[in-house]
């Protein structure tokens, strides 16, 4: 089969690779019919080649229809699925207690990290990933979603991950309706998260530097403001004066705008040049962030609001303004999505006819596998008004 695979830091190759094959009773293989570049991919391309492999097949967003199932599932050949982007048994203490992303039976315990997710280095488990024409999917018996024929494709596909994550971003930030919120970053989580805030009844003030993500975002009736100081002190005086309610970064990581930023970024880029016995430690003890979205956050979050991070972050010596954080009296909410924790709630607004989130407007981008290397260029470039790229495999 074709598959995108991670060839070296900015470099994504086609390459045609084993088919996948039932390992276990609770496997399933799906043959995909739509699969997207998600933001956290681009961490993968830009800033995590440390813990990649030359060959490793990227992407957690898939769906499809199933092939084969393993004995143990409930799945048959031909029922459509989406495939969330963790790996969950749905049976352990933490499935039930909706934390699919901790999920015991799945966890990387060698790496201290939690379950396992589709294409994401060897940090979560150096599982294949989904930007391929099939995917073994373990634990079928619980992970893949089962939809129905009528709709398109796009209007289930990111219930693998865009959806929940956005989901959950809303809901970490504890807020009801009424409430303000804004959200810093206007890529794919911070679209939808916009959309929910202002579908559950939320007064929704976004900062986006680029002009096209702002006109979606604006579309679906959110505030919309360039990344400078002038738009921080006018959501300010939109609040009277507090900063809102809630602020949710959906940037992550790869912010740009201080020179703590500029920092780090020098720091993650060399980082991946370094041998492969010195680049991991170098990452897993003094790997810094880019901070300027989260600086952001906790300048413009009133006192006693809360800050939900959705984007990801990979650092574990970033500086964190702790005595602000302390003297705002500021909650941070973070985590992984716990996709099946979402889902229920979700799918029946994107099977809405009227399309309450505003699914049909969010793929800028649709492309034939072949032509990944060209998407992820685009897509980390922020160019031809790339917001979101759907991959046909077919």
């Amino acid at each position: 089969m074709k598959a995108v695979t991670w060839q070296g830091p900015r470099k994504v190759s086609v390459e045609t690779v084993p088919d996948p094959v039932i390992e276990k009773p609770n496997d399933a293989v799906v043959e995909i019919t739509s699969t997207a570049i998600c933001g956290s991919d681009l961490h993968l391309y830009e800033v995590l080649g440390p813990f990649m492999r030359p060959g490793d097949i990227v992407g957690h967003e898939p769906m499809g229809r199933v092939v084969e199932a393993g004995p143990d599932t409930d799945l048959k050949v031909g029922d459509r699925v989406v495939v969330p982007f963790q790996i969950a048994c749905g049976d352990c203490f933490y499935c039930n207690q909706g934390l699919q992303t901790q999920c015991e039976t799945t966890q990387v315990t060698e790496q201290g990290s939690g379950a396992k997710l589709f294409g994401y280095s060897e940090v979560y488990g150096a599982v294949p990933g989904g930007q391929a024409e099939y995917l073994r999917v373990p634990h079928a018996d619980y992970g893949p979603i089962k939809v129905g024929d009528e709709l398109p494709d796009h209007r289930y596909l990111f219930l693998s991950d865009v959806l929940p994550t956005a989901w959950q971003a809303v809901a970490y930030a504890q807020r009801k309706q009424g409430d303000s919120i804004a959200v810093i970053g206007l890529g794919p989580i911070g679209q939808f998260a916009a959309r929910i805030a202002k579908h559950q009844g939320m007064t929704v003030y976004a900062i986006e530097p680029e002009a096209e993500r702002r006109d979606m975002a604006a579309r679906h009736g959110i505030l919309v403001f360039d990344n400078t100081d002038d738009s921080v002190a006018a959501i300010k005086d939109a609040t009277a004066g507090r900063g809102p309610d809630a602020v949710i970064d959906a940037v992550g990581m790869e912010a740009h705008g201080d020179m703590q930023s500029a920092v780090a970024k020098f720091a993650q880029r060399s980082a991946q040049f370094l041998p492969d016995k010195l680049s991991q430690p170098v990452m897993d003890k003094f790997g810094m962030d880019r901070l300027a979205a989260l600086y952001t956050a906790v300048d413009l979050v009133r006192r006693g609001g809360t800050i939900s991070l959705s984007g990801v972050y990979g650092g574990q010596a970033s500086p964190l303004p702790m005595l602000t954080l302390f003297d705002k009296q500021i909650q941070l909410t973070m985590g992984q999505a716990n996709v099946r924790n979402w889902v229920d709630k979700i799918l029946p607004l994107v099977e809405d006819p009227a399309d309450p989130l505003g699914v049909d407007d969010f793929v800028t981008h649709r492309l034939p596998l072949d032509e990944a290397p060209g998407a992820y260029e685009m897509f980390q470039k922020k160019e031809d008004g790339c917001i979101k790229v759907v991959l046909e495999p077919k």
